[in-house]
This record gives C-alpha cells, structure tokens and sequence, in this order.
C-alpha cells in the first residue's frame, strides 16, 4: 500500500498530477467555490466540500488535497445518492452499490468513509448500520461550505448533489486504526430537555432553552431579542457547546456534542445535531488551546491503538470540525504541527466539516458537533 496527500489550487491541477497513475481509492476534500467538473480519472472517487479548504502534512490549502491510495491488493468502492424523500433509504442504496463497485457485495468493509449534506445524518448512519451492523466504523464528516449558506455539495465521479451523501467502502491490505473525540470538558451545568421539536431546543427545565443557555455561559452567549429576528450563534457558542453523555471510556463519560446554530425570538435553539426530549444536556467549555492540541491528541491515540505500533503509519484521514477551525485558525499552523508529530510526519489529509461522524464503544457510531476524528492506515 502507498498513500500521497496532493494539494492543488483546483480540481484541474489535481487531474493533471494524477493523469500518469492509477489510484485504487482517491478522496477529494475541497473550497467550495472551486470548479468541481474536472474529475480525474481514478477507479473510487470520493468528494466533498471542506470550510475554507483543507489541511495536510505540509500546512493549510486554500484550494483542495486529495488522499491517494495506491493498493492493488485492496478492494475500494464509492457511491453518491440524493436523500430523496428517504435519507434511510438511500444510504442503504449507496453502501449496497458502492460494495458492488468493489466487487465485495454482502460483505463487511475494514472502514466507511462518509461525506454527507448537513441535516439528516444520525438517519444516514441508520441507513448504513441496517445493511452493514453496529461494528464497521463509518468515519467521516459533513459537507461544509465557507458561510453557513448552504454551499456545500458531495460528488464521486458521476454524480453531484448539495442534497445527498457519497460513501465509500475500504477493504484495504493493511490494517487501519482510529479515534474519534472532542477538545471539550464538562462544567457542572446541566439540565434536561422538556420540549424539542427535531434539531431545535425549545426548553431546558421547563424554562426557554435560550434563557437556561445564556446563563451557563455567564452571558458569553446572548440569544434573540423578543420579537426580533433570529440571531445567528454558532461563533459565539463553538466554546460552549451543549454535551450528552453516551457512554464512558475507562469510567470517564463520554461526551457527544452538539453546536448551537440559531437563537429563536421565541428564546428556542436551533443545533446542528438532533436532541431528544428527557436527555440530559450538560454544558461544556473549551479554550483555544484545547482545540489546537486535540487534534495531535486524537491522532496519537489512534496510534497507539494500530495492531502493530512498531509499523510506521501509511497514512491518515482526519476529520476536524469547521467550527472549531475558524475559532483557532490563526493556530492552524500548530494544529498540523502536532498532527505531525504524532503520525512521525506521514502524509495525512483533514477535512473541515459541519458535522462529525464516528464510533463510540458501547454506543455505536453517533453523529455530534466540534468532533475531531482519526483513521491511521498501516504501513510496512
């Protein structure tokens, strides 16, 4: 196996670069303003869009980078659908075609690799967990775009769509490794939800939810004014995001976040994940300096958990949220420092993205908010 990240200023010079080799599994992270209809010619494309570009080994790209597997001995396969009127459902087509594109149907993949349109991922994680178990790890993140306008978009070699997911299966020939966690810890705030209408908060306690919030924060964050407009606060709250506990990880909870988006007039919040009536919420609190370092962190921990930590890493996919990004982005450069200190300066390939998807133990693979998350390949 053979893995490069190839940066590019657009989807033309990324052909041009690979136009004298034939990769068995490319994944394209990119701008969203970028002219996405120069495909290269590769038997597994998988693509997204990524906040403001992407990162690797060598630092921060405006434009696009690819991760590119060479490995004839491993099997790769990728498909792209629109939701339709059926998220579910076509996640269960899009897993069943791309095993049929690597020519493994009815089998159970090493990874998937998942890029999706925000909205309705915990149904797409549904979709995949029905065809394939709870025990694959679907790893990825969703499609982001530079403003929160809806820009954002996922293709493969056939098929575009700002309203679908693309898939991929991996069956590579060395093994992979990986870890997925959040830069945040738990304040002693905490209540349950007593209203909830899908992805929007309507009451913590029994009180406004924006109104319980603005408290936890110590008016950090300040919602709408009554009879106004709604008011955007995904900025001001990606150091306060809202935690529930899933699961405990050697007896310490486990926190799945999610992102406040929208303060309502009506003192409800709107969030880039789905929160039940009767979960607890617990608010959590981050700094600059945790978000930076816990990148390196969770690529170390995938590390350590490789079959043979002896073997030097192949390569990397990460995952890092697009909130999180803009809040530390004069730091990025430490971000890759300590990326590359961990994987010992393997090529790896990270995405910003608004939404992240990734295993727990115990729980399953869960849909969260400012997650960062890390597959390391193998090497020889």
């Amino acid at each position: 196996m053979k893995i490069d990240v190839i940066a590019a200023a657009n989807m033309g010079a990324l052909a041009e670069k690979l136009e004298t080799r034939v990769p068995h599994f490319v994944s394209v992270h990119l701008n969203c303003e970028l002219d996405q209809t120069a495909l290269p010619n590769v038997a597994a494309l998988h693509g997204a869009t990524s906040c403001l570009g992407a990162m690797s080994h060598e630092g921060i790209h405006e434009g696009l980078a690819a991760f590119v597997i060479e490995d004839a001995d491993g099997d790769y396969g990728t498909a792209t659908l629109e939701y339709g009127d059926d998220p579910k459902a076509a996640a269960q087509s899009a897993v069943r075609e791309a095993l049929n594109r690597a020519d493994r149907p009815g089998e159970t993949p090493d990874l998937i690799w998942l890029s999706s349109t925000p909205g309705v991922e915990e149904q797409v994680i549904d979709g995949i967990q029905s065809i394939v178990g709870d025990d694959v790890p679907i790893i990825g993140g969703s499609a982001a775009d530079n403003s929160v306008e809806g820009n954002w978009f996922v293709f493969n070699e056939e098929t575009r769509t700002q309203n679908g997911l693309t898939i991929s299966v991996l069956f590579p020939s060395k093994p992979i490794s990986f870890a997925y966690q959040n830069g945040y810890s738990p304040t002693t705030n905490e209540g349950v939800v007593t209203a909830a209408n899908g992805r929007t908060i309507q009451a913590i306690d029994n009180r406004p939810a924006m109104e319980v919030f603005a408290e936890w924060t110590g008016g950090a964050v300040k919602g709408a004014d009554a009879g106004g407009d709604p008011k955007a606060i995904l900025s001001d709250s990606t150091l306060w995001p809202l935690g529930r506990e899933v699961t405990k990880l050697s007896g310490v909870p486990f926190y799945l976040l999610a992102h406040p988006a929208v303060a309502q007039a009506g003192g409800e919040i709107d969030l880039f994940a789905t929160v039940e009536v009767g979960e607890k919420l617990t608010s959590m609190a981050g700094t600059i300096d945790s978000l930076t370092d816990r990148a390196g962190r969770v690529a170390e921990l995938a590390c350590k958990l490789t079959p043979s930590s002896d073997r030097p890493v192949a390569g990397a996919l990460m995952i890092y949220c697009g909130g999180c990004m803009l809040s530390v982005r004069e730091e990025l450069d430490r971000v890759v420092t300590g990326v590359n200190a961990a994987l010992g300066n393997a090529p790896f390939l990270g995405a910003f993205t608004f939404g992240e998807q990734g295993p727990l133990v115990g729980a399953g693979n869960r849909h969260g908010n400012l997650m960062i998350s890390c597959v390391v390949f193998e090497g020889d």
